[in-house]
C-alpha cells in the first residue's frame, strides 16, 4: 500500500515536504536526533495545525512522546512561533530547543520527559477546560506504560468528550519492533472496551486524517482515539521501517544528500 498515494495533489502535501526537509536539516546539523518518529508524525501534525479545525491559541496540544519534538519544532517555526534559524541550535547548550520539548518554547504547553505521562496531563487539561479541545499525540510504543491505561479509564469515567488522543502507530520503538518488544494486539479494541470512540486511519492521508479529526471532535461525551497507521522515517526510502533510524547518533553527508535529493523530487 502506498501511504502517500492520496496526498499527491493535496494542498498540505507541499507543507509536509518542506517540513520533512527542515527535520532532516536539523538532524544533519546537530549530528543526532529522533528522526524516524518525527518523520512518521509530521503529517499528523500538519493535518492538526493547518486544517483550521482547531485554534491552538485556545485549544490545547500536548506532545506526550517528547522525542518527536523535531516535528513539532518544525511546525511551530513554520507558524512563526519562533525564528526558523533557531532550528540550527537544536540540543545546543542554552538553546530552548532541546531533545525533549519544554514550556520555554513558544507554543508548547507541556514539558515532556518520561513516556506515558503526557496523556495524563492532557486528561487533566480536558477536565479543567471543557470549553475547549485537548489533543494529545502519543505513540504505539508508549502504550507499554501503565500510566497510559490509567488515563484511558479516567477519561472514560469523567466523560472527557473534549479529549482526543492520536496514536502515531509506526510499529517501531527504541529497542526495535513494537510487536517483538510488547505486542499490543488490537489497540482499537482496548480503547473501545474502555468506552472511547475509535477511528483507525492512514496517518499519511490528509483527507482521512481530516475526517477522523472531525469525527473525534463530534464525540462530545466519549473521549476519542485516532489510531494513525504510519511509517517510521516516512518520505526517505532507506529510513522507512528501519529501527536504526528511530534515533540516529550521526547522519553522514552522503546519506543526508541522498535523503535531501529524495525529498526534493517528491
Amino acid at each position: 500500500m502506498n501511504l502517500f498515494s492520496n496526498n499527491k495533489k493535496h494542498p498540505l502535501s507541499e507543507i509536509s515536504r518542506e517540513l520533512r526537509i527542515d527535520i532532516l536539516d536539523t538532524v544533519f546539523k546537530a549530528g543526532f536526533g529522533h528522526i524516524g518518529g518525527s518523520l512518521s508524525s509530521i503529517d499528523i501534525l500538519v493535518a492538526l495545525y493547518f486544517s483550521k479545525l482547531f485554534d491552538f491559541n485556545r485549544d490545547h496540544f500536548i506532545l506526550s512522546a517528547g522525542h518527536l519534538c523535531l516535528s513539532h519544532y518544525a511546525i511551530l517555526a513554520k507558524l512563526g512561533k519562533f525564528p526558523k534559524k533557531l532550528l540550527d541550535t537544536y540540543s545546543e547548550f542554552g538553546s530552548i530547543l532541546q531533545g525533549h520539548e519544554s514550556i520555554d518554547v513558544p507554543g508548547v504547553e507541556y514539558s515532556s520527559g518520561s513516556l506515558g505521562q503526557g496523556l495524563s496531563f492532557a486528561a487533566g487539561l480536558a477536565l479543567g477546560d471543557k470549553d475547549h479541545h485537548t489533543v494529545c499525540l502519543t505513540t504505539d510504543g508508549e502504550h507499554n506504560e501503565g500510566q497510559i491505561w490509567e488515563t484511558v479509564m479516567f477519561a472514560n469515567k469523567y466523560h472527557l468528550g473534549n479529549l482526543i488522543n492520536i496514536v502515531d502507530c509506526n510499529g517501531i520503538q527504541i529497542g526495535g519492533y513494537t510487536d517483538d518488544i510488547m505486542p499490543l494486539k488490537s489497540l482499537a479494541a482496548k480503547y473501545i472496551q474502555n468506552g472511547w470512540t475509535v477511528t483507525t486511519v492512514n496517518g499519511h492521508d490528509f483527507n482521512a486524517l481530516h475526517k477522523a479529526i472531525i469525527r473525534s471532535k463530534n464525540s462530545t461525551i466519549y473521549p476519542a482515539c485516532i489510531i494513525a497507521k504510519t511509517i517510521s522515517g516516512s518520505g526517505i526510502s532507506f529510513m522507512e521501517k528501519n529501527p536504526q533510524y528511530h534515533d540516529v547518533k550521526s547522519l553522514p553527508q552522503n546519506l543526508y544528500l541522498t535523503a535531501l535529493d529524495e525529498l526534493n523530487q517528491k
